[in-house]
């Protein structure tokens, strides 16, 4: 993958987020992220083949007075990027990591050349939701039963973003 330019961004409390390529021995952190976050967390497989396949995904870290507190993953091809997934730790949300991160990973794509983003997102989850839509992003879809939930499954929304459009409200 390419050289990250991208600076670090202030957090609102000043402090900053730096990101990196993830490396597989960032996995233990990131996996206590994960399953500390999401009821339906990735597994440590779907993180190594996202590391593993050729050419890989774009993988990142958000690092903070030297740990792990956030991750994404991003699969950038054909002028398109798409989100898999997006994560900050538990005990920080709700303080502009995911903001953050979601800008970090918005200027990564398009410096990997992607002129558009796309996501899914629960319904459920009214915190990315606004996230995304404050950012610039449009619901453009649903995919039916796409995550599995305590009571079966539930749609996903599919939100998309014009990466031009991204770069005046991040």
């Amino acid at each position: 993958m390419a050289t990250d330019p991208i600076p670090p961004e202030p957090l609102n409390d000043g402090d900053v987020l730096v990101t990196r390529a993830m490396r597989r021995d960032d996995l233990e952190p990131v996996l206590t992220n994960e399953t500390r976050a999401y009821a339906f967390p990735w597994t440590l497989g779907m993180f190594e083949d996202c590391l593993n396949s050729q050419p890989p995904y774009d993988c990142r870290v958000g690092i903070r007075g030297g740990s792990i507190v956030a991750h994404g993953v991003l699969s950038v091809g054909a002028g398109e990027a798409h989100l898999l997934n997006v994560c900050v730790a538990r005990h920080l949300q709700g303080r502009g990591f995911g903001r953050v991160m979601l800008s970090q990973l918005l200027r990564r794509a398009a410096f990997l050349g992607a002129e558009q983003m796309f996501l899914e997102v629960r319904p459920s989850n009214r915190v990315a939701v606004t996230l995304y839509e404050s950012i610039g992003f449009s619901c453009i879809g649903v995919r039916k039963g796409y995550y599995p939930s305590e009571l079966g499954r539930e749609d996903a929304h599919v939100y998309g973003l014009y990466l031009t459009d991204a770069s005046e409200s991040v």
